[in-house]
């Protein structure tokens, strides 16, 4: 009587190592191995053209895992050409994992040109283990391999893949280094012996890129005025799209524009995600084209660069605040925003953590800046008084923030509702009278609202109101005023909630 054949199914794939590796190759000796040993192949799993190095970017293999694993799989066994096929893992406890899942779910691996396949005893067990181990080592040395090839090109001055950029074409060279032709935009070499460089474009491209160069350097324009007026003119970027301030600091950036080949700037070896390479381990090869602008041009337009805020450090950046305190004999936020020489307010806060921090830098008294004071003694009473209420209602009051941009404010966890905290400084009129500063953001305005009334050295909390909504944005607020008049007093932190529920009850309008 007959024996019933196992119902299996075979995972083909082959990378670009070697021929003998061909999918059809594969077929032909997976079909002789189910035939001797009494399988019966019902389904193909695919990967073609795919590095084993992972399972990401593999659809055939993750397919086969996932209908093995589901556990509803019609078959019983999984037939792979050798251990090199199933993966070149650079971890071998990973092929191992996903040869494991497949047989604790009823359908185990066999290789079929592999000497231990079928068996299961510790010597196949250990030339498995090695075997995997080999397959990975293969795509080290191999990667050191063709990473040595290539940086010898690079080293030669010819292009390694890649688009060309704007103002630039990629030359076709034949095996003496002859021109052939101009590769157009998805055409490339079709032989290992031949090379690409890069040629200067259309004169208008060319054109456009030395006055963008131009004006960079020698006009100042910046990034976006430059972006801006290309765009008006209807100069075309790549493939029709318009200018912006990437695109600008892209041409900007290029060395390949004076004649410059650099390779190696960035690395993703094996599959491993792309890191940053040093620039003193990057390939450089002079005079490798033939170039748009002047090297000297290129370097000035590196120096405009450099220059920024962002690219200085912190004693660059004190040094011409020091020219501008010299020339004003003081300094402020306005004098900062009108020299052209200083970097930004926000990029001076963003660097220092705040202008007093700054001014302390240069040796100057934290009151050269009153208002940067006094913003920071308000947040610090604002952030003391929701620290006071939150611990007089621990379980009914939270603190709630929409984003790195807004204010904190309080939610009450049963229905959600928010209240804003808000502080009112101080300004005494000439005759004596106390009047009350109100900023209020716009968000908060239609919210019930802690007011917390500074004294007239603005240094504490003199009284609290609790208001239905603030009415405008931005006031003076005189004590004598109707509206200041019908806020709830809070003299209580613990009356809080209640005083909040009055107000909801005593208005129409929903919160």
């Amino acid at each position: 009587m007959a024996q019933s054949l196992v119902p299996a199914v075979q995972y083909l794939r082959m990378s670009t190592d070697h021929q003998q590796y061909s999918l059809d190759n594969q077929a032909d000796a997976i079909a002789r191995y189910a035939e001797a040993h009494g399988f019966l192949i019902v389904k193909t799993f695919c990967d073609e053209a795919k590095s084993g190095l992972s399972v990401k970017r593999r659809n055939g293999l993750k397919q086969l895992l996932g209908e093995t694993v589901d556990g509803h799989a019609e078959f019983k066994a999984i037939l792979v050409y050798d251990v090199s096929r199933w993966g070149r893992f650079q971890d071998a406890d990973e092929a191992a994992h996903y040869e494991f899942l497949c047989k604790s779910a009823g359908a185990p691996v066999y290789y079929c040109a592999e000497a231990f396949s079928g068996e299961t005893g510790f010597s196949a067990t250990l030339l498995k283990a090695l075997k995997r181990t080999m397959a990975g080592e293969y795509s080290r040395e191999l990667s050191a391999r063709v990473r040595a090839g290539q940086k010898r090109l690079a080293m030669l001055g010819y292009k390694l893949g890649g688009a060309a950029p704007y103002g630039l074409r990629r030359m076709l060279l034949d095996s003496s280094g002859r021109p052939k032709q101009v590769l157009a935009l998805g055409e490339y070499k079709s032989l290992v012996t031949e090379r690409v460089i890069f040629v200067p474009g259309p004169q208008h491209e060319t054109v456009v890129v030395q006055r963008i160069f131009h004006e960079f350097t020698e006009e100042q324009q910046s990034m976006h005025a430059i972006a801006r007026r290309l765009n008006s003119e209807g100069v075309a970027y790549l493939r029709g799209a318009k200018w912006s301030a990437a695109t600008i600091r892209r041409v900007l950036r290029h060395s390949a524009y004076m004649g410059t080949q650099v390779w190696g700037r960035t690395s993703s070896i094996l599959s491993r995600p792309r890191t940053q390479v040093p620039s003193y381990q990057w390939v450089t090869c002079a005079s490798a084209f033939e170039p748009i602008i002047s090297k000297d041009v290129f370097h000035r337009a590196q120096c405009v660069f450099s220059s920024f805020p962002h690219n200085q450090t912190d004693e660059e950046m004190l040094e011409r605040l020091r020219g501008v305190l010299n020339e004003h004999g003081k300094l402020s936020a306005k004098i900062i925003h009108g020299s052209h020489v200083c970097p930004s307010v926000n990029t001076i806060k963003s660097r220092f953590g705040s202008l007093n921090n700054m001014y302390a830098r240069l040796g100057l008294p934290t009151s050269n800046s009153p208002s940067t004071s006094l913003r920071a003694k308000r947040q610090i009473l604002r952030a003391n008084l929701i620290r006071s209420i939150l611990e007089a209602f621990p379980d009914q009051l939270k603190v709630y923030k929409r984003g790195s941009r807004f204010r904190a404010l309080l939610m009450y966890r049963r229905t959600r509702l928010l209240i804003s905290v808000l502080l009112a400084t101080c300004m005494p009129r000439q005759d004596g009278k106390l009047r009350w500063f109100f900023r209020s953001p716009r968000c908060e305005r239609k919210r019930p609202t802690i007011v917390g009334l500074l004294n007239e050295s603005n240094t504490i909390i003199d009284r609290l109101l609790v208001f239905q909504d603030i009415p405008f944005r931005k006031t003076k607020v005189p004590a004598d005023s109707e509206w200041l008049q019908s806020g709830i007093p809070l003299t209580r932190l613990c009356d809080l909630v209640d005083i909040v529920h009055e107000i909801r009850r005593n208005t129409t309008r929903p919160f």
